[in-house]
């Protein structure tokens, strides 16, 4: 097949073209045997940024990550005991039960047995399998160690799955209290306010400021909430198209960064993501530069992957990793060390992946710390609103009173 891609000679200057190969793996081998550096390589037209932005995490979202944990671990013990690919494949199938994912791995299996490279049928199934996992593959199949690939393969998705679940683990709490503090404030407006609405029209006294903007409230809600959840619906759909745009996408990369406490965990969770990619990518011998661009398209950050680009381009102009990202502070100076540590003695990949073990770990500990402070936080806020809530309803009650008394 015919394959665009986007390289460097050795002198330094651009060198942009196509070549027919049979895979991707086929045609960086031949470009590299032309003194060129590869530095992305695709089928068509060129990636489009939203594209390359919408895989945030290494092999998707979810169950996704999950099932290609398990495939690659699975795959991995069956070859290295010496299970032809083919039969592990078929072993595989008959043990899923996800109809969906084993549509896929039937797929997958059926494309081995007709000659094509386990890469090959892989890329067939990109949503799943994207051009991290298939470049590893491509590199184990070449270099005869496809069981190791997999095995770091394996290792990178469980990492994430274990990431993933840390996350959403640690904000299941504090994002159940929101809810449940909505569910008691739009019960109060709507069904108990209504009621003091009345009382209060019948006894003819006047309302504080508070208690008529809670009436006001209250009457938009119940007379205006078929519009409100299409209108809720709309703004929603709205932020994510914006989202997806280059410009809102900037902006979100911009407020993740930048947010109070928030900015920080998350520099640290895309400098372990990049690091434990970049280092996993080494150790299977990937070529540095193919290593950062695969890295790049794996992303999520608008940030990041600029840092990426321009760590690409100064790898190319002979420059080391490690200078190119001591040159902005998305990236921690100890980090930018310890690789410059690990380029002066050729163990870059190990380190990498040292680095990033640590930095999660970090990141585990600190998000555990702020939800600790984030929960009791939302407690006193969510006591405050209904305080405020209660004392407008009895306000008017306790005026009345005192002016009775006076009377």
């Amino acid at each position: 097949m015919k394959l665009a891609y986007k390289a460097f000679d050795k002198a330094g200057n651009p060198a942009p073209g196509s070549i027919e190969a049979r895979d991707v793996a086929e045609a960086k081998d031949l470009l590299r045997r032309q003194g060129l550096y590869v530095l992305n390589i695709r089928a068509g037209a060129e990636e489009s940024p939203a594209k390359i932005r919408g895989s945030c995490s290494v092999f998707g979202e979810g169950r996704k990550l999950k099932n290609v944990a398990m495939f690659t671990r699975q795959l991995f013990v069956l070859i290295s005991t010496g299970t032809p690919l083919v039969e592990a494949l078929g072993a595989l199938e008959r043990q899923t039960r996800d109809p969906q994912w084993r549509r896929i791995v039937v797929s997958v299996r059926s494309k081995v047995e007709d000659g094509a490279s386990l890469s090959t049928a892989m890329s067939h199934h990109p949503d799943h399998f994207n051009a991290i996992s298939r470049g590893l593959v491509a590199a184990g199949e070449s270099g005869g160690n496809l069981d190791v690939m997999l095995d770091r393969l394996s290792v990178l998705a469980r990492k994430q799955v274990h990431v993933r679940s840390a996350v959403i683990g640690a904000m299941v709490y504090p994002c159940l209290l929101i809810v449940v503090a909505l569910a008691v404030l739009t019960t109060l407006l709507v069904f108990v306010l209504p009621r003091f609405t009345m009382l209060f029209k019948t006894l003819d006294t006047p309302l504080p400021p508070t208690t008529q903007m809670l009436v006001i409230l209250s009457n938009l809600l119940r007379g205006y909430w078929w519009a409100g959840i299409p209108g809720i619906a709309i703004a929603v759909a709205a932020i994510v198209a914006w989202m997806k745009t280059d410009s809102g996408h900037r902006a979100f990369s911009t407020a993740a960064l930048c947010t109070p406490r928030l900015g920080g965990l998350s520099r640290n969770f895309a400098t372990a993501q990049i690091a434990r990619l970049l280092g996993i990518l080494l150790q299977g011998r990937i070529p540095l530069l193919d290593a950062l661009q695969l890295t790049r398209e794996s992303t999520g950050n608008h940030h990041y992957s600029a840092l990426l680009q321009r760590a690409s381009d100064a790898v190319t102009r002979g420059e080391t990793l490690a200078s190119a990202f001591s040159s902005t502070d998305l990236v921690n100076p100890s980090v930018c060390e310890a690789m410059r540590s690990g380029d002066k003695s050729g163990q870059l990949g190990p380190l990498l992946n040292t680095i990033a073990d640590f930095l999660d770990e970090e990141n585990e500990v600190t998000l555990r710390s702020l939800t600790s402070i984030l929960e009791p936080m939302i407690l006193i806020v969510l006591g405050v609103l209904v305080g405020f809530v209660a004392l407008s309803l009895f306000l008017p009650l306790f005026d009345l009173t005192a002016a009775t008394r006076g009377g």
